[in-house]
């Protein structure tokens, strides 16, 4: 069975039990994913609404995308443990010859290339997620306002988590080239997104004060 297609609660236990997958990977996909789901629901709650008809173009849009988000980083969650699946069965490759040997370790290089490269699109779609939420700001159903909050933190913890799996691969990659590449990249991201974080939790708490 798919990790999508479980309940809520038998994906919890699953990824709860001494199973090394799924792991952080696909929580981190998820939590993006459920941080898409709540932009998509501050939209639905403003659309309609005359108090804001004037932003119903840009709420229209948000809400095609974010819920684009949601069905990519839900396909994130299994793609993850896939990945890490396939770092698994390049270990188990036969290194018993030169030639098995060199086989192996190219495919191991290249299976972690594919589990830096999961999580990687995960980091980047909560960050889309950050930036549509952010857009939604004084344009949205001011009643709504917490889920934009929740929905913006749900994605930034998806998108820290979603690093923190590109970063525990770097090291096992021997292209240093590649390596400088992401480092510097993952920086950039979470220096974005923390700043968008900011921004998003700083006008919710102001509407509240």
């Amino acid at each position: 069975m798919s990790l999508t297609d479980m309940t809520v609660k038998a994906f919890t236990e699953k990824l709860g039990s001494n199973a090394p997958a799924p792991g952080g990977g696909s929580a981190a996909a998820l939590s993006g994913a459920l941080g898409a789901a709540l932009v998509s629901m501050v939209c639905n709650l403003t659309l309609g609404k005359p108090k804001y008809s004037e932003h119903e173009p840009l709420v229209k849009e948000t809400l095609a995308r974010s819920d684009k988000l949601i069905t990519e980083l839900l396909d994130a969650i299994q793609k993850d443990t896939d990945a890490f699946d396939s770092v698994m069965a390049a270990f188990g490759m036969p290194k018993e010859t030169d030639e098995e040997k060199a086989a192996r370790a190219e495919a191991v290089q290249e299976a972690y290339k594919t589990a830096v490269a999961s999580p990687e699109t995960v980091a980047e779609h909560c960050l889309t997620v950050i930036k549509l939420a952010e857009s939604l700001l004084g344009k949205s159903n001011v009643n709504a306002a917490s889920d934009l909050a929740v929905g913006t933190t749900q994605a930034h913890a998806g998108l820290k988590g979603a690093l923190a799996n590109v970063r525990i691969n770097l090291p096992s990659i021997k292209d240093a080239e590649y390596v400088a590449e992401k480092k510097t990249w993952a920086e950039r991201l979470e220096k974005e997104a923390a700043v968008l974080l900011q921004t998003v939790e700083k006008d919710v708490a102001d509407l509240v004060e």
